[in-house]
């Protein structure tokens, strides 16, 4: 996943707009990392409905008001918008701790393309080793708040390192009984050129309108 943004520059959604633009931050932050890609716009008035959702979700998973620390989960906005200055304003309605690519930044139509996103607003949801968990999220997001984060963080099969002994690294303990059902929900979708080729039918079904 973290080779998807190197050599790109990524922005920081605080009032500084600090950028991430050399190689070993883009991996400190990203790496072992659930990554959620949100592509929507402030013209789009379904996002402008869901936006306070998602700021409310993201939060109370990073925001040490809501937890001892942070999960290891990173929102990246994708803008649609029209304008450089229409995606500025939606971005004062977002997280403060996403992130977002320059509106110049022609990868955000190649990452459209990439996961074929054909409404918004739609969240990808991402492991760390880059194969998708979820091509649109919005819906379980909606119905599930921050309890999803612990069915992502199972299919993605993220290990927390920092409760971990290095003995506790042996593959076979990274796995669990519950591993075979988590991979039938949450279906692999292999990067197959332009785009991502699902293996199974599952996840296609999960994929209605939300709300």
């Amino acid at each position: 996943m973290v080779d998807l943004f190197l050599g790109k520059v990524l922005v920081k959604n605080n009032w500084d707009k600090d950028e991430l633009d050399t190689e070993k931050e883009i991996i400190l932050r990203l790496q072992n990392r659930i990554l959620m890609l949100f592509f929507g716009s402030g013209e789009c008035a379904r996002c402008q409905e869901f936006a306070p959702t998602l700021k409310d979700f993201f939060k109370r998973l990073t925001d040490e008001f809501y937890v001892e620390r942070s999960v290891q989960l990173v929102l990246l906005y994708i803008s649609m918008d029209t304008t450089e200055e229409k995606q500025e304003d939606f971005l004062g309605e977002l997280p403060s701790r996403c992130l977002f690519l320059p509106y110049e930044d022609s990868y955000r139509k190649e990452l459209e393309v990439m996961f074929k996103v054909e409404e918004t607003p739609t969240v990808v949801v991402l492991r760390p080793d880059g194969s998708v968990l979820s091509l649109n999220a919005v819906e379980e997001i909606c119905r599930l708040g921050p309890g999803c984060f612990q069915n992502w963080q199972e299919g993605a099969e993220l290990i927390d390192r920092n409760f971990m002994m290095n003995e506790e690294f042996d593959e076979h303990k990274m796995r669990s009984i519950t591993d075979p059902i988590r991979r039938i929900k949450y279906m692999v979708e292999k990067k197959k050129g332009d785009g991502y080729e699902e293996e199974g039918e599952e996840e296609k079904g999960g994929q209605g309108r939300w709300g």
